[in-house]
C-alpha cells in the first residue's frame, strides 16, 4: 500500500531545525527563553497587533482570553456551531454557557443576522451574553464588521477565534486584529505549527501583562514561590518558539501553496454535478488552511462517504467538516439559534488533503479518486 497521504501534515524545513539545534544549545531546554520573547515579538509584528503571548495551545488562549474579558461561571458566551470543540471547551472551563449560532451558507462562519437577532431577544429577556466568539473557519474570518458592530451596540466583549486563521484577511487586516483578544493555534496539522502551543494576541498590553501572568502560575513578585490567584502553567518551550519562528518566516509561502492547491482541486472536480466548494468571501482573503467540498449525492451519484471510504482504501486522509456544536453529545442541553446550514455541511462536506508539503503526483491520486468515485473518470 502507498505511503499514508495526511490531510495536514506539519511541513517544516532547514530554518526550523537550525533555530531548533540553536536553542537546544544555548541551554535554554527549560520553559521560556529568548525564542519565546522573539516569538512573540516577531508575531506581533506580522499581525500588527502589539502584545502576544505564547501559551501552549490554542486552548489555552481561547480560556485565558474568555477570562480576562470577564467571563465568569453562569455567564452565557455566544459561538458559532460550526467550529472545533476546542471553542466550546473553553468557554466551559469557566462555568459558562456556551450559546450555538449557525453560519451563513455565503461564509461558513457565524452569521451576522443571527447574531443580532439573539442580542436583540436576549436584551429583550434582560439577559444578555458576557462575550461573543467568532470562528476564522477552515481559514477564513468572520464577518468582522457586522458583528462588532452589533455587539458594540449591545456591550458584548468580542474575542476572535483565529486557530484556523493565520495569514487570513479581512478588509486588508490580518486575521487576529478584531475584538478584545483572538486567539490562535500552532497545532500539528496548522500552517505554522511548534508541534504543540497557540498565542493570544490584543491590543490591550494590560490584557497580554495580565494573560502572561497567569499562564505562568501566577506566581507573585517575591524572592519565593507566593500565589495570590489560581494560575496555569500555559507558557510555550523555548524549544518550541525556536519551531515557530523558523516557521512563521515562511508564512506567505505557505498560505500561498495552499491556495494553489485549492485552485488545482477547483479546476480538477469544479465540473463534477453536485461538488462544490468552501466559498471565499469578497471582504478578505482566505489563507485555504484546508479545501473543503460538498457533496449533494443525488447529483454526484454517490455520497461524501462513499468518496471519504474510497480515499481511506487507497491510505488517504480526509474528514468530514466539522460536527456542529448544538448535535455533540455533550452539548445537547445548550441553547442554539438555527443550525440547518451548519448540519447540511457536516452531511455532505469533506475536507480534502491540503498540506503544503502535498506533491502534484499526490494530489492527482486524490482527484483521481474523488473523479472515479462520481463516475467522471
Amino acid at each position: 500500500m502507498s505511503t499514508r497521504l495526511y490531510l495536514s501534515p506539519p511541513h517544516v524545513g532547514r530554518e526550523e531545525r537550525q533555530l531548533l539545534l540553536d536553542a537546544f544549545d544555548s541551554g535554554w531546554v527549560a520553559p521560556l527563553g529568548p525564542h519565546v520573547d522573539a516569538f512573540e515579538r516577531e508575531f506581533s509584528s506580522l499581525l500588527g497587533v502589539p502584545n502576544a503571548v505564547a501559551l501552549s495551545s490554542g486552548t489555552a488562549a481561547l480560556h485565558l482570553g474568555l477570562q480576562l474579558i470577564g467571563v465568569r461561571a453562569g455567564d452565557d458566551v455566544v459561538t458559532s456551531t460550526l467550529t472545533f470543540v476546542a471553542t466550546a471547551n473553553a468557554i466551559s472551563y469557566l462555568g459558562a454557557n456556551p450559546v450555538f449560532l449557525d453560519v451563513s451558507p455565503d461564509t461558513w462562519t457565524l452569521d451576522p443576522d443571527l447574531l443580532r437577532s439573539e442580542l436583540e431577544l436576549c436584551a429583550n429577556r434582560g439577559h444578555l451574553p458576557k462575550a461573543v466568539i467568532p470562528v476564522d473557519l477552515y481559514g477564513q474570518c468572520a464577518d468582522y464588521e457586522p458583528i462588532l458592530k452589533t455587539c458594540e451596540e449591545y456591550g458584548v466583549a468580542v474575542l476572535e477565534d483565529a486557530a484556523e486563521a493565520l495569514g487570513a484577511t479581512y478588509g486588508g487586516r490580518k486575521a487576529g486584529a478584531f475584538g478584545a483578544a483572538a486567539a490562535f493555534s500552532f497545532n500539528g496539522n496548522k500552517i505554522v505549527t511548534t508541534s504543540g502551543g497557540g498565542m493570544l494576541v490584543s491590543a490591550n498590553k494590560n490584557l497580554a501583562d495580565a494573560a502572561r501572568f497567569l499562564a505562568t502560575q501566577a506566581r507573585d513578585p517575591a524572592a519565593h514561590y507566593q500565589h495570590s490567584v489560581i494560575g496555569y502553567n500555559y507558557r510555550l518551550s523555548n524549544l518550541l518558539a525556536a519551531v515557530g519562528r523558523g516557521q512563521l518566516r515562511t508564512l506567505a509561502e505557505r498560505v500561498a501553496i495552499r491556495r494553489r492547491i485549492f485552485d488545482t482541486y477547483v479546476k480538477a472536480l469544479g465540473d463534477l454535478p453536485g461538488v462544490a466548494f468552501m466559498p471565499e468571501a469578497a471582504y478578505g482573503s482566505s489563507n485555504r488552511w484546508l479545501t473543503c467540498i460538498t457533496i449533494d449525492s443525488a447529483k454526484f451519484g454517490a455520497t461524501r462517504e462513499d468518496v471519504r471510504l474510497a480515499l481511506e482504501a487507497e491510505n488517504i486522509e480526509s474528514r468530514p467538516i466539522w460536527k456542529p456544536m448544538h448535535m455533540q453529545p455533550v452539548f445537547a442541553a445548550c441553547r442554539a439559534h438555527g443550525g440547518a446550514v451548519s448540519q447540511y455541511l457536516f452531511e455532505n462536506g469533506l475536507c480534502l488533503p491540503s498540506g503544503s508539503s502535498l506533491s502534484a503526483e499526490d494530489q492527482g491520486r486524490v482527484i483521481e479518486i474523488v473523479r472515479r468515485v462520481g463516475g467522471a473518470s
